[in-house]
């Protein structure tokens, strides 16, 4: 296994701790300073790895397919948390998720015809408003009026990022709908 997909393994193994430390008192105040730790890694390891494979022509079946489940664990799993800390409505997350499965469903189609998607570049941004969002919301200074306002405008930003690149992704690859039996 190389570099780039022991990092995306690890961000798979983080994911369970990140959870435990945003939903448990156990390390009190802490644990909100620890899980912001264990996510900022983990993101960083999701450009890492994307960074050390097409650099090092080290891009695999393997991280084709792992990477962005990997990705998506992290940031599902993290939305998911906020749904129970009351910082995100459900309906946010399930459009979040929502887009997820479509794009996924596209993929596989496409991949039972011999096709890769490649991600789009409104992807990598929805990816990153999504990952700024979360810090946001994990360090969550709600008696700061100035760090209110940030977090509601990247929900936001994440929320619109998320429907442009559904939309855009389909467009890009409505073909992909007429590959179906």
């Amino acid at each position: 296994m190389n570099t780039p997909n022991k990092l995306t393994v690890a961000r798979m193994i983080m994911v369970p701790f990140l959870v435990v430390f945003l939903l448990t008192g156990w390390g009190g105040e802490t644990n909100r300073y620890i899980a912001l730790v264990i996510f900022a890694a983990a993101s960083i390891t999701d450009w890492f790895d994307g960074y050390l494979a097409r650099k090092n022509n080290l891009v695999t079946n393997f991280g084709k397919f792992m990477d962005p489940l990997a990705d998506k664990l992290l940031v599902c799993s993290a939305m998911i948390c906020m749904i129970e800390l009351g910082r995100l409505p459900a309906w946010f997350v399930i459009i979040i998720i929502g887009r997820e499965f479509i794009i996924s469903g596209f993929r596989l189609i496409a991949a039972e015809n011999g096709i890769v998607i490649a991600a789009n570049y409104w992807g990598k941004f929805k990816t990153a408003s999504q990952m700024v969002m979360i810090i946001l919301l994990i360090l969550h200074f709600d008696n700061i009026a100035a760090f209110v306002i940030l977090e509601q405008i990247f929900i936001w930003i994440s929320l619109a990022l998320t429907i442009i690149s559904l939309i855009t992704y389909i467009w890009q690859n409505r073909s992909v709908l007429s590959m179906q039996e």
